[in-house]
């Protein structure tokens, strides 16, 4: 009795201690003082950050690149750029596929890594290029093309690389906090905040640095710095093997293969009404539901439920918790619509908002003059000042008000964020309105290369509103994305937020495109014009401002019957 007792309270701080569905670097169930938390965390915050001084060190500056060394007009430069970003939020899907279905996000993320510095050094090669051939060898006007060639396979091996990289490692960063321990669950809101506070400190370090070495030095340091700091990148995360938790899956089934039978499931039964329902169905059906739509469409879905024709002895049944992760899954379909007009607008932060700074007065009074690509650092200074003063000030007060761990609830934060991100556009169309008048009273319409005497500093509000609501959307999306996806895939839940931005991109290119072509017929002056004081950018970000209220009004409107999968959060 007294050996029984002993045994039982020497197991009771382990079991008390023990992490549960995660195990540590040797296989065994992790434990909760020695893993995960903040202190594992913080390497992959710290991958992060090195991760996008890389990324943005090459994409930042990239339409300069394209329309300098490399010789292409301004409208193809900037659908090229889009296309690069469209890309590079999209492949994500297929990296979290792999991640979630096969090789794990630990070894994703090593193997993307490789890839990620190989591209990386490529394309500082092909920089290289046009000094190692002779003179007399190079066309002025145009340059090698092999130069272009390896250039373009250099960088989209980096989007590669960055396709397994990108959703594996702020899902990893997440799964090191517990949802189910109370301290754990608000630590893990937080560390979002705080994801998207390295990243932006990433982004304002590649702007203020590498931008100045790219346009005053030469591009292949501005190229080769991103591939040593990839390789740091790396480093510190192979430094952090050892505090990590690994999910196990509990289920030797594919999710997407469960997932999917679900759907099939559904589809042959959808016309079936049975007279006697399963307890899992009538349990289901007790749930509450809002919106006509969502609650169609769980109907439709517990039809998956049903066991037909002795299907349940050949093993084609459908669990409960595969119907409901389904269900989550296509929950998010909804607002992930919904958002895809919202994912246009900043495409602009890198083309053409770079491109009006270049052609305004950038003196400091110092003796140099600010580098137009680093102008994006003001949206990204913005979010760094503005998240820490979320997190620590405005969600406190937000949750004593609420008595919701986020504060407000994530769905809420996207919406605020949104409309801030359309009031920006406003205000950079009223700026160019402003712009293209200077331009034309002091006759410089047919002289673009001469600086319209108008301060840069004009363009502050757009890129400050514009930081206020990356801070409230971004941080909401990879939240909302991670938080409702299935425990499997949330490497695919946030790939499908990294997929708004890169369908948006592309969405961008396709309008870049045809506007172009429409408005640049018979002799006119297009609206991306080469000469951006014939362009008219005002009329491009007005037809922004109009979709984005449409994508706004429809976001609205699914976001208000969203039924959280967690209880507690609203």
């Amino acid at each position: 009795m007294a050996i029984s007792d002993i045994s039982l309270d020497s197991e009771t701080p382990f079991l008390e201690d023990a992490v549960e569905g995660v195990v540590d670097y040797r296989g065994v169930p992790a434990k909760r003082s020695r893993s995960g938390g903040w202190r594992s965390a913080s390497f992959i915050i710290g991958v992060e950050l090195a991760e996008r001084i890389a990324y943005y060190g090459i994409s930042f500056n990239l339409i300069s690149y394209l329309t300098g060394p490399l010789g292409q007009s301004m409208a193809v430069a900037a659908q090229n750029v889009n296309t690069f970003s469209g890309a590079g939020c999209l492949l994500p899907l297929l990296g979290a596929f792999v991640a979630d279905s096969f090789l794990g996000r630990y070894r994703t993320i090593v193997i993307a890594s490789f890839l990620y510095i190989l591209g990386l050094g490529l394309l500082t090669l092909s920089a290289m290029l046009p000094s190692l051939i002779p003179s007399f060898c190079q066309n002025i006007d145009n340059p090698p093309q092999f130069q272009v060639v390896l250039f373009f396979f250099s960088l989209y091996l980096v989007t590669v690389g960055q396709s397994g990289h990108k959703p594996c490692t702020q899902a990893f960063g997440a799964d090191q906090f517990d949802g189910q321990h109370p301290e754990e669950c608000k630590a893990k809101s937080s560390f979002f905040n705080w994801w998207y506070f390295a990243l932006c400190s990433g982004i304002s370090v590649a702007f203020l640095i590498l931008s100045y070495i790219q346009e005053n030095l030469n591009w292949v340091l501005g190229f080769g710095i991103p591939c040593i700091v990839m390789v740091a990148a790396l480093l510190l995360f192979l430094l952090g093997t050892k505090t990590y938790r690994y999910s196990i899956n509990t289920n030797e089934e594919n999710p997407f293969v469960r997932i999917g039978k679900v759907f099939v499931e559904a589809t042959r039964n959808w016309r079936t009404m049975p007279s006697l329902k399963t307890a899992e169905e009538v349990a289901r059906e007790t749930l509450p539901h809002h919106g006509s739509h969502q609650f169609n469409c769980d109907r439709f879905l517990s039809k998956a439920l049903l066991t037909l024709d002795c299907s349940k002895e050949d093993g084609k049944a459908c669990s409960f918790s595969d119907v409901e992760e389904a269900k989550a899954v296509l929950k998010l379909f909804p607002i992930w619509i919904t958002s895809l007009v919202f994912g246009i607008l900043p495409a602009q932060l890198s083309t053409f908002f770079t491109k009006q700074g270049i052609t305004m007065d950038r003196s400091t009074g110092l003796g140099f003059d600010i580098p137009a690509a680093s102008l994006q650092s003001l949206n990204t200074t913005t979010i760094v000042i503005f998240i820490p003063i979320y997190d620590r000030i405005l969600v406190p007060i937000a949750r004593h008000l609420t008595r919701k761990p986020s504060g407000i609830s994530m769905l809420q934060r996207i919406g605020t964020g949104m409309f801030l991100y359309i009031i920006s556009m406003v205000i950079a169309a009223l700026i160019e309105v402003k712009r293209l008048k200077k331009a034309e009273e002091q006759g410089l319409v047919d002289t673009p290369n001469v600086t319209i005497p108008m301060s840069v500093w004009w363009l502050v509000p757009q890129y400050v509103l514009s930081g206020v609501g990356d801070a409230l959307t971004m941080v909401g999306f990879q939240e909302f994305f991670y938080d409702q996806a299935p425990n499997e895939l949330r490497s695919v839940g946030i790939a499908l937020y990294l997929s708004i931005f890169g369908l948006g991109s592309f969405l961008s290119s396709f309008l870049i495109s045809a506007i172009d072509k429409v408005t640049g017929g018979d002799g006119h002056d297009s609206w991306f014009n080469d000469n951006l004081n014939k362009a008219h950018l005002d009329y491009f970000y007005w037809l922004l401002v109009g979709l984005g209220l449409l994508g706004l009004a429809g976001y609205v409107y699914f976001a208000k019957s969203y039924i959280y999968n967690k209880r507690g959060i609203a």
